[in-house]
């Protein structure tokens, strides 16, 4: 029988992301209206699949959403406690104690944000973008947010190495990845909702009541990205979302030393992440092997692959979600699972993505020559 604690904690983690959900829709609409007017338009040209002018700025509107909710419920926590159940009320301590932590993270996607918006408006460099990247994910690390696993990466120098390499390497994969409509928020969506599950299971709620805002806030941005798309959310969101879900991920809480939980659990951001993951190093080789430099863009990704082999552009996305959701679930079983049974996990997501990279180098049946 699930406890009253459970279905308390759960609903308040329910109305985080229905509340975000509501004010990244609202805040969505408020900016397709004011695109225009900001220059914040995604003209078709080049390898770009768009038939027609759509605004951008959707990433402003989740990045707003998320900011809104997060201060309401700071605010809440600092000045309405008493009026919190008990349930709640208990766990006010510990989020107050990472309150800074937390601070630290939006501050600097914030600001990551901010540049994937200028960049979006004026076009920036690639190496001006990448800079801004690394700067921002070693300042994160240099605060005290880095990679925590065990011996050696609990070293300083390697744990910030392997964490700086994460945050950018998510922040240009979901960047990469934003290139279908509804693609890139919806491989966020169920990699959040995984990484939620994760940490939640080994009794973490900080990262987990986080990420269900964003999860809300990408939610409500999906009611104007579906195909066919009415909003971008353009390099601010992608920009922001990745940078996000990296820290996130460095942030929360996989493995309890004091609970009956396996080590193996730390291994989840590789499962969940796996297809954007895969995205982003298929289209860099393909890249390089054809004498291109990487970070020019082109449609060459995963999901222009899928088109390619016949799908519509709606079937690709669900194709990827669906692989993206079946590659991550067995980060849920990761707490309870020894070295065998991590190792068959890790062996199974690896298979499915072989069978996706056959199925891509195949012969289209259905294509004539």
């Amino acid at each position: 029988m699930v406890s009253r604690d459970t279905w308390i904690v759960g609903g308040a983690g329910l109305s985080l992301v229905l509340f975000a959900f509501v004010l990244s829709a609202w805040f969505c609409s408020l900016v397709r209206q004011w695109a225009p007017r900001l220059g914040l338009i995604d003209i078709p040209a080049g390898h770009k699949g768009h038939k027609m002018p759509t605004p951008l700025g959707g990433g402003l509107a989740i990045w707003l959403a998320t900011v809104a909710v997060l201060a309401l419920g700071a605010s809440v926590a600092g000045f309405g406690r008493g009026a919190l159940p008990i349930e709640l009320a208990k766990h006010v301590g510990g989020v107050w104690e990472r309150a800074g932590e937390l601070g630290t993270i939006l501050g600097l996607a914030t600001l990551i944000m901010f540049m994937g918006l200028v960049d979006d408006r004026l076009t920036l460099g690639w190496r001006l973008r990448l800079g801004v990247q690394v700067a921002l994910a070693t300042v994160l690390v240099l605060s005290g947010i880095r990679v925590t696993l065990f011996w050696p990466f609990n070293h300083p120098v390697l744990g910030g190495a392997v964490s700086v390499l994460w945050v950018v390497g998510l922040t240009n994969a979901f960047n990469l990845l934003d290139n279908m409509d509804g693609l890139a928020a919806s491989v966020g969506l169920i990699a959040a909702l995984l990484f939620v599950g994760a940490q939640v299971a080994v009794g973490s709620l900080f990262a987990p009541a986080v990420l269900l805002v964003l999860v809300g806030a990408l939610a409500g941005f999906l009611v104007h990205n579906r195909y066919p798309a009415r909003l971008f959310m353009g390099d601010a969101g992608s920009n922001f979302l990745g940078f996000m879900l990296g820290a996130l991920t460095i942030a929360g809480t996989y493995f309890r030393y004091n609970a009956k939980s396996s080590s193996f659990n730390v291994l989840a951001p590789l499962l969940v992440m796996a297809v954007p993951l895969y995205d982003t190093v298929s289209v860099i080789i393909i890249r390089l092997r054809e004498g291109r430099s990487p970070f020019v863009g082109d449609r060459r990704h995963f999901s222009h692959r899928l088109v390619e082999r016949g799908l519509t552009p709606p079937q690709a996305v669900r194709t990827i979600d669906l692989v993206t959701l079946a590659g991550g679930l067995g980060a849920l079983l990761l707490h309870q699972l020894d070295a065998v049974g991590a190792c068959v996990v890790l062996a199974q997501t690896c298979c499915l993505l072989g069978v996706v990279a056959i199925l891509e180098v195949s012969r289209n049946p259905f294509r004539s020559e």
